[in-house]
């Protein structure tokens, strides 16, 4: 059973907020056919890959055709969230060791398919900036109404940097008290210098206090519009 608040409780506050985060998404995609987005995060462990999970559920329920690709080929963890295996997957593919279908994963979630990382290379970096990676992702343009790739931390590897070179939207995610402003900084300019196209921000562990109890709440700032704050109870919340 996939480890997502959007599918465990689908009415709570946080799910809401993942909704309100889509909607963001699309209003900034209005005639642009943004298919293949990134989410990238400053540093390990800001929650990018429960973000990013939570998010493509909630594409996938609007009867949208979804697939999510484990790009993080240094630290992957995708398989976890959906509680799938990581034995065969994109390493695989490009290496032509199999095929895409044989690799592919159906979840439990209608319209929502998982491509996980599979065997971790010694060569990460050259195997995302590979042609034959860049036209695995154009070719799955054709199958997928979005194509979400779950990338390693933009501020610690350049990986980030070179799939926003092939993606048409890019998400940073960052840990509220956990990670200073330089850090923050330095990450949007590492993906500005590769030309990512910045979609949004998503600040995630955002601690606030109401009744005596501590919440995380999500604010994400789009390039034109800005999303209110969502409250979730801490104990509903596991970060990846």
């Amino acid at each position: 059973m996939p480890k997502l608040i959007t599918i465990k409780n689908p009415k709570s506050p946080i799910s809401e907020a993942y909704r309100g985060i889509r909607t963001s998404i699309q209003f900034s995609d209005l005639d642009k056919g943004m298919k293949v987005i990134t989410v990238t995060s400053s540093k390990q462990n800001e929650g990018k890959t429960t973000v990013i999970t939570n998010l493509a559920t909630t594409f996938a329920n609007l009867d949208k055709k979804v697939l999510v690709i484990d790009g993080d080929l240094r630290n992957p963890g995708v398989h976890r969230m959906f509680g799938i295996s990581n034995l065969h997957g994109l390493t695989d593919v490009l290496v032509d060791n199999t095929t895409f279908v044989d690799c592919v994963n159906c979840t439990d979630i209608k319209n929502l398919h998982v491509l996980t990382c599979g065997v971790v290379p010694p060569n990460p970096s050259e195997m995302l900036a590979s042609q034959r990676m860049k036209e695995f992702i154009e070719n799955l343009k054709d199958n997928y109404d979005y194509i979400f790739i779950d990338a390693p931390p933009i501020g610690i590897v350049t990986d980030a940097g070179v799939i926003s070179s092939y993606s048409d939207g890019c998400i940073l995610v960052i840990g509220a008290n956990e990670t200073d402003i330089e850090t923050a900084k330095l990450a949007k300019e590492r993906l500005d210098s590769v030309g990512a196209k910045i979609i949004g921000t998503v600040l995630n562990k955002f601690a606030v206090k109401t009744n005596g109890h501590d919440y995380y709440a999500y604010y994400y700032q789009g390039r034109k519009s800005k999303k209110s704050n969502r409250k979730m109870n801490k104990k509903e919340k596991s970060m990846a």
